[in-house]
């Protein structure tokens, strides 16, 4: 497929003068500017974050109000429930709360609770708070997920139970009557960083607590581990204290991490150090597998688990479920492949929408994805639950999802979500009449460039600058995330030395030639490329990365497009 390559600008007048400051390679410096670090006491902070530059937690709108109803309970020997959703976000965030509560209230009087994916549905359920109410709890702690629930918040006042809500979603024009709410995304809250994620707002909620307690630093530190994973996991902006966080819980990680990321980390094979990708690719879907295919309370008993045999015990749990999950997003995913491409009309359209009723309710949205990246159009995948079809949602860059399916809302019961995934459920015999409705909803309002992939590149390099000296650099600026993404660059009129190849029957291992420079690279599910690299002269586009061949390292492109040079 074709991709659309967009180069930042360059403010050439703020990069002399940072690389000036900062004695390193201009593209460095001119990245360093995009990003916004334009001086050099902005770049000493970006590249050595630190826990000190962290904000106040009692800045956060209700914070006081937090702690006090907690220590009323402590106290009072009040019985209290951890509450989070199912994913990454919530069930870490559950793990933090709950064990730091242990350390420091009697674990009599404490419990968690995670609702089941299908029987219960996202976040505050009302199961959830009659189990409460059955077994005593006076007051619940909900984590990622509550911002919403005005209604069963209420419906557990009127059976006195109280509500602390900690939660990052964006929320709606009515908050629910909680005791407090910790959210930065309140209109009328001060606090200076609005991206944390369910994990990270329920983290500041423990650091006051401490704060309070007159406790070391290490009664909060010790769960950075699980903090950076849920940042990971949960795709918020890698800026400001998403990326202290994440920078010194990946620290947490390699040197001491908590027995249930470690015993992950055995089961996914991870011998080297870890790094961010590593989270969002091994760690992550391992965890959310629990949730997917079976009870994710076990994701929360292994990172709370107080041996390793303990946790390991329930890591393998977690192991199944994401080997399970990956053979029916493999199965479901090819037969919906087979689908398009067997039918003319269904393949030049300019959305997608699939319904079966057999595939597996956990794995939809990954497939939403994958088909998303084939055909680089909206795609909504779904299937039976109960009585009613339902399924989930993703966009393509720029394209307003939530806006189109809105548009559509004759045709469904319910659906919920945001600019670039969503959620809905409609009745088995309205899925065709919401999928023309859908294709001429986005046929009217997506523009062209929207359905082809675009590369986002940051700088043109020669290949004679890509020495161990700038890749030492660039790893200092991990962790990469959204908004701090790995820097792309660019080389033109490179060409094939000769010796580039396909390997495995799909993917190509270039060697290049830039002047009197010779770089390797690697190019995935590529090797319908290959007569573009012997025609002639090519540019390339990739990221730096290493390569470890019989105990030797040395730096490659990791080539995410190429094309023929024009002059």
């Amino acid at each position: 497929m074709q991709k659309r390559w967009t180069f930042l600008k360059k403010d050439a007048q703020r990069v002399d003068a940072l690389a000036a400051e900062l004695k390193i390679h201009s593209v460095l410096c001119s990245i360093l500017v995009q990003r916004g670090f334009n001086t050099f006491e902005k770049a000493k902070q970006y590249f050595r974050p630190q826990l000190s530059d962290l904000h106040d937690p009692w800045l956060m709108k209700d914070m006081q109000k937090a702690v006090d109803r907690l220590l009323h309970a402590f106290n009072s020997n009040e019985k209290i429930l951890v509450f989070g959703d199912y994913d990454v976000d919530g069930t870490t965030s559950v793990a933090c709360m709950y064990q730091f509560l242990c350390s420091v209230y009697d674990p009599t009087f404490l419990d968690f609770y995670i609702p089941h994916r299908y029987r219960e549905g996202y976040g505050v359920s009302k199961q959830g708070i009659d189990f409460a109410k059955t077994k005593g709890f006076s007051l619940i702690v909900s984590l990622d997920c509550g911002i919403k629930s005005v209604e069963l918040i209420a419906y557990a006042k009127e059976l006195g139970i109280d509500f602390i809500v900690c939660d990052h979603h964006l929320p709606d024009a009515e908050v629910p009557a909680a005791v407090a709410i910790l959210n930065p995304k309140q209109k009328d809250c001060n606090y200076p960083y609005k991206e944390l994620c369910g994990c990270g707002v329920g983290f500041k909620l423990i650091t006051a607590l401490a704060q309070t307690l007159n406790l070391e630093d290490e009664h909060v530190h010790r769960y950075l581990d699980l903090v950076a994973t849920a940042i990971a996991a949960d795709i918020v902006p890698m800026t400001g204290e998403n990326r202290i966080l994440a920078f010194h819980g990946l620290k947490r990680v390699n040197e001491q991490p908590s027995y249930g990321i470690k015993a992950l980390m055995f089961l996914s094979g991870v011998k080297n150090t870890m790094h961010i990708n590593n989270l969002v690719f091994l760690i992550a879907p391992r965890v959310n597998a629990a949730g997917r295919m079976d009870d994710a309370r076990k994701a929360v008993q292994m990172f709370i688990a107080s041996t390793y045999e303990e946790a390991l015990t329930f890591a393998e749990m977690l192991h199944a479920d994401n080997d399970e999950r990956k053979e029916a997003d493999m199965s479901i995913t090819e037969e919906a492949l087979a689908i398009i491409n067997g039918n003319e009309q269904l393949k030049t359209k300019k959305s997608t929408v699939l319904y079966q009723s057999h595939w597996h309710k956990g794995v939809v949205g990954i497939v939403a994805s994958r088909l998303t990246e084939h055909y680089y159009r909206p795609t909504i995948v779904l299937t039976q639950s109960g009585d009613y079809a339902a399924g989930s949602a993703r966009s393509v860059n720029g394209f307003n999802l939530y806006e189109a399916i809105h548009a559509c809302r004759e045709h469904l019961l319910g659906y919920g979500g945001h600019f670039a995934a969503a959620g809905l459920t409609l009745m088995p015999e309205n899925v065709d009449a919401f999928a023309a409705a859908f294709e001429k909803e986005v046929s009217r309002t997506i523009k062209d460039e929207q359905l082809i992939p675009e590369i986002i590149i940051d700088e043109e390099l020669q290949l004679a600058d890509i020495k161990p000296g700038l890749y030492n650099i660039i790893k200092q600026m991990e962790p990469f995330g959204p908004e701090n993404m790995r820097p792309v660059f660019v080389s033109k009129k490179v060409r094939d030395n000769g010796f580039s190849k396909i390997v495995k029957d799909q993917h190509l291992r270039l060697v290049v030639k830039q002047n009197d420079t010779v770089l390797t690279g690697i190019f995935f599910r590529a090797a319908h490329l290959f007569p573009v690299i012997q025609q002639g002269a090519f540019d390339v586009v990739y990221t730096i990365d290493e390569n470890e061949w019989n105990g030797t390292v040395s730096l490659q492109l990791k080539v995410i497009d190429i094309r023929p040079s024009t002059d």
